[in-house]
């Protein structure tokens, strides 16, 4: 044993392992050599079969137009950069598993030699990293490879004057991005649509969380009488699909024909002292505005009245009592215990609404298709980003890649507030 110890270099059998498998067979572990060096030959064999081709496609993007297609090439130069990526991760871990291995060799410690002590090591003590490996890599090729065609394309020229394989795309830089800030027909569109989604954003999640909260906690009250009853009146909204809710809205808010200007307001108009006119919900920006926040209230509460109602069951009534007892009137019990426990547990999922009514396309496109009038750079004046990202990727001007440059400038806002409003509230931190 000692001999063997002596006789176990750890630097040699570290450079040997530069070459896949050969550092596994000098430590004595002729399968996990066998499997290295296994799927080091079929990189190479990938790389020379048209990897390789793919890796410099990505750089030129094509050279001959009608032959090459551009977008093809940078998805498939995409795909063989994530697989290039992948094989240079297990380059690394095989190294520091030889000399891993090594070490303990040279500590006297004992290893995994054949095949069956090897497999049985992975089921043992790798089962969790076996457990997780197909969730991992259907992530990188459902998300991460997405996102990465779709970065790529933000620094390209891709929009109608480049359509391919009739022209070919070409890398622009950053170029794009200056537009949207620095070009005034992109930067005035870009920070008046922004400022509407921040707006609609805040007003319609809040009105939505609001009136969740509100009619959760009333409905939770003792001397509500038929609270069952209430309790299916407030999940309707939720139970019709959005779409037709939507498209249902649209046609009430209609100017000449809808219910609220032929119907509602009417009916208002009886009582003393109110004289209201016809309103101008679908052609007026600001009313239109309105509108649709009112409606995501709508189709919003329901969600948040059916968590809000598990929650209020689950605070102890002696903390009321309690509270009853110390003089507290409705309105500090409620700020004090009820609003608490419910951000307790309820602030991740009020994080997710602001964020996903930040990306709602939906809403704005079929309640009014973004509009009315418009903003420039083909956006309406009731356009989000993203139902602005759907106009230029379908008008008849296509600007792929001004598009993509704006989804990630909205990716990085959601990704940037949404880890700051987690790590302010600590809404994930599990620990007492």
């Amino acid at each position: 044993m000692e001999d063997e110890k002596n006789k176990v270099n750890v630097k040699k059998i570290t450079l040997l392992s530069l070459i896949p498998g050969l550092g596994q067979f000098a430590n004595g572990q002729t399968f996990k050599g066998i499997v290295f060096i296994g799927l080091f030959l079929a990189f190479i064999l990938q790389l020379f079969l048209g990897g390789f081709h793919s890796l410099v496609g990505l750089v030129t993007l094509g050279s001959v137009p009608m032959e090459d297609h551009s977008l093809f090439i940078l998805i498939q130069g995409t795909l063989q950069l994530i697989i290039t990526i992948l094989f240079f991760i297990f380059y690394g871990l095989n190294v520091l598993d030889a000399k891993r291995v090594a070490v303990q060799r040279k500590e006297g410690k004992k290893i995994n030699r054949t095949m069956k002590e090897v497999i049985h090591n992975i089921g043992d003590e790798g089962f969790p990293y076996l457990l997780t490996l197909p969730a991992y890599l259907l992530m990188i090729f459902t998300i991460i490879f997405p996102v990465l065609v779709t970065l790529f394309t933000a620094f390209t020229n891709y929009d109608f004057k480049h359509i391919p394989p009739a022209s070919l795309i070409d890398w622009i830089g950053a170029k794009n991005f200056f537009s949207i800030f620095f070009l005034s027909s992109y930067r005035n569109t870009f920070f008046s649509v922004f400022t509407w989604t921040v707006i609609w954003t805040l007003c319609a999640t809040t009105l939505q969380i609001t009136l969740g909260i509100f009619t959760a906690v009333i409905a939770h009250q003792k001397f509500i009488k038929f609270r069952r009853v209430f309790g299916i009146i407030f999940l309707l909204p939720w139970a019709v699909p959005a779409f037709i809710t939507i498209m249902s809205f649209s046609n009430i808010f209609n100017d000449s024909v809808g219910a609220i200007n032929t119907q509602v307001i009417p009916f208002i108009n009886q009582l003393p002292f109110v004289d209201i006119g016809a309103i101008s919900w679908k052609t007026d920006p600001y009313w239109t505005k309105v509108a649709i926040i009112m409606v995501q209230g709508w189709l919003g509460f329901p969600y948040i009245y059916v968590m809000v109602t598990g929650i209020l069951q689950s605070i102890s009534e002696d903390l009321y009592e309690a509270a009853k007892i110390d003089g507290a009137n409705a309105w500090k019990r409620f700020s004090n215990i009820t609003l608490p426990a419910v951000f307790l547990v309820a602030a991740p999922t009020f994080i997710t609404q602001y964020t996903g009514n930040f990306n709602n396309f939906s809403m704005i496109y079929l309640f009014n298709n973004g509009g009315p009038g418009s903003v420039g750079g083909g956006a309406g004046s009731t356009d989000i980003l993203i139902s602005w990202i759907y106009k230029l990727t379908t008008g008849t001007s296509p600007q792929y890649s001004m598009a993509s440059a704006i989804t990630l400038i909205i990716s990085a806002i959601v990704i940037c507030v949404s880890l700051l409003v987690f790590k302010k509230t600590n809404a994930f931190n599990m620990e007492d």
